[in-house]
């Protein structure tokens, strides 16, 4: 079987893949640069979405002033550093005045901001502002 030729970001994984002592043209990893290339983009789609069209225009004007919580929402990241996962739990919490969000779009932008390179203290943050 002939693999396809690699481009962007997968023609760079051919290179490490070698400079770790493999052969990127065997059977195991022939497609392997191509399978790479579409997971780090997903992996780091965040990028490419914006917090407008997450929340696509659910902010409803209401008379109500308690507080308003979602617990356990599951996020998987990709650490800054190292790029390596990291994964975990977030409970979003936000006390409205004039106007609330629909409860689906908070864990949607936690999943935009997770979806980048990140660590976990600008995650909370970037998550906060997008809240506020």
């Amino acid at each position: 079987m002939i693999s396809p030729p690699v481009t962007g970001i997968a023609s760079h994984m051919e290179e490490v893949l070698g400079m770790l002592g493999e052969d990127p043209t065997r059977d195991g990893l022939r497609r392997t640069p191509e399978r790479w290339d579409k997971a780090m983009r997903f992996l780091t789609s965040g990028y490419q979405t914006r917090l407008e069209d997450v929340v696509n225009g659910a902010l409803f004007a209401v008379k109500f002033d308690e507080m308003v919580l979602v617990k356990d929402i599951e996020f998987f990241s990709l650490c800054e550093h190292h790029l390596l996962p990291f994964h975990g739990r977030m409970h979003v919490a936000y006390l409205p005045t004039n106007k609330v969000i629909g409860l689906s779009k908070i864990p949607r932008i936690v999943n935009m901001y997770a979806r980048r390179l990140q660590v976990q203290e600008r995650l909370t943050q970037e998550v906060a502002d997008a809240m506020s």
